[in-house]
């Protein structure tokens, strides 16, 4: 099958599987976040290999170099002479390149800017196969893709890659002759030395045509193999083939281990939705590979950031933490309607929303919000800084909680306030966050795939009543997480 279209989703991470994964490792661009292994010895097989992983983008994803900020597979020989390079480019389109004597290059036409679920990509070189079209392989969530902007490989494909070159340098999430980052999450990364196979001995489709992975234990992974699961914390470059190719790591802590994965999804915030007054941005406020909201630096500005999963109805929970907030600083969170992220506008008119609004040292400021600029005074202590707050809202009952590292601080029954708000009425909820003013505020999220809030505090370890997720307070008693495994998505 061709993909045709222009911007390529990914998968939604869930459906049913027999084998599940628990996690992925994040890598934050701002801490340069990378892993990285010199392999020793003679050259050896340059022409044959598989290589294969899980991904979720980042909001900076496509970096800030014209050749893109997310590299997959980046590899040199021991001068640094010719590599080959796998990544995103500037326009979030996948491209590959490999520099022996000539650059054999390939890059698609379509964009790869979901950012709200996984990707499986898996990139084949078989260049001693006969047939020309066969000597690079590309599939994206269980098809191959056959439409290509550039695509010289047919002709060029006697040329060896730089993968088992002697003494050849591999980094993974950065490109080896800079300092360009990638900013992502990536989960079972996968490297079999002299086979060429498929996307199928990866993943498969499940009953509802969901592409869902396949436990890759019992592959052939050879000399150079690797398989990358980032199951210890403390390790999160080790090998798992039995190969003994363990990757060093830069940047990344503990904390990089998140429960985020392709059989769990995890609402972010996403980086492409904005108001529409917002005019002439494209990512507005997100950062933390799409966990953090920040507020524009000047020009009293709000600086709104919308999760990637909507809600009707049931009883939800997450977290935020007052990274940033300084005095001049508003804040807004709680939910939003979907049918409003494009539509808002400055004056706050055109849109329905529900939570609390409140100013950080001005407690007369605080209030619950609910759209149209209709809103109840509360009185109650403002937020500070370093505080996480946590979010608990029962759609079924018209109910909307807060608490406060742990402790009660204040609700609203939406039978009994005035006006009244439904929200049993069919609307898709988004969860929301508003920054506004000109001092520079952050506000990180947890939707239960981090409680360090990427490493800014310890974490709590309380998951929801269905065992899923990682906060750092106890959940309330039936409220559950924003993931695929909860929304019911298989």
């Amino acid at each position: 099958m061709v993909f045709q279209n222009n911007v390529l989703l990914g998968a939604s991470g869930s459906g049913t599987t027999t084998h599940t994964i628990d996690q992925s490792i994040r890598f934050n661009n701002p801490d340069s976040a990378y892993l990285t292994k010199t392999f020793g010895g003679s050259a050896s097989n340059r022409r044959t290999h598989t290589y294969s992983f899980w991904l979720k983008l980042g909001a900076n994803a496509a970096g800030t170099n014209s050749s893109g900020g997310c590299f997959f597979l980046s590899t040199d020989d021991s001068g640094g002479n010719a590599g080959d390079y796998f990544h995103l480019n500037g326009d979030l389109k996948l491209r590959y390149w490999s520099n022996e004597s000539s650059a054999s290059t390939f890059e698609t036409n379509q964009l790869f800017r979901d950012f709200s679920a996984w990707y499986h990509i898996v990139l084949v070189n078989d260049r001693d196969n006969a047939v020309g079209s066969e000597a690079v392989r590309l599939y994206v969530n269980g098809q191959r893709v056959t439409s290509f902007a550039v695509n010289n490989i047919s002709g060029r494909k006697s040329q060896d890659t730089m993968v088992n070159a002697s003494s050849f340098l591999w980094m993974i999430q950065r490109f080896t002759s800079s300092t360009v980052h990638g900013d992502a999450y990536m989960a079972e990364i996968v490297f079999l030395d002299g086979t060429a196979t498929d996307c199928n001995s990866f993943g498969e489709f499940n009953s509802n045509g969901i592409w869902v992975p396949k436990d890759v234990s019992g592959l052939t992974f050879g000399t150079n193999g690797f398989h990358i699961d980032g199951r210890d914390s403390a390790d999160l470059g080790d090998d798992e083939s039995g190969q003994g190719n363990d990757f060093s790591s830069s940047g990344l802590a503990a904390h990089d281990q998140v429960f985020d994965s392709p059989t769990n999804n995890f609402c972010v915030l996403n980086p492409i939705s904005k108001p529409s007054y917002d005019s002439g941005v494209t990512v507005r406020g997100v950062s933390g590979v799409n966990l953090s909201s920040i507020s524009k630096p000047s020009g009293n500005t709000n600086g709104f950031a919308f999760g990637t999963m909507g809600v009707t109805s049931g009883k939800w929970y997450y977290e935020l933490y007052t990274t940033t907030y300084p005095a001049v600083e508003a804040l807004g969170l709680g939910w939003i309607d979907s049918e409003n992220t494009q539509t808002a506008t400055s004056s706050g008119s055109g849109w329905r929303d529900f939570g609390v609004n409140q100013r950080h040292t001005t407690s007369a400021y605080s209030s619950w919000v609910w759209g149209s600029n209709e809103s109840t005074s509360t009185g109650l202590t403002p937020f500070q800084a370093s505080v996480v707050v946590g979010v608990a809202t029962d759609f079924d009952n018209n109910t909307f909680t807060l608490t406060t590292n742990g402790s009660a601080y204040g609700s609203v029954d939406f039978d009994s306030t005035s006006p009244t708000q439904d929200l049993t009425d069919g609307t898709i909820w988004l969860p929301k966050s508003e920054l506004a003013n000109d001092a520079v505020a952050l506000v990180t999220f947890n939707f239960g795939q981090d409680s360090t809030f990427n490493g800014q505090i310890t974490a709590g370890g309380n998951a929801d009543g269905n065992g899923v997720g990682n906060f750092k307070y106890s959940v309330p008693s039936g409220y559950l997480a924003l993931c695929s495994k909860n929304l019911g998505a298989d």
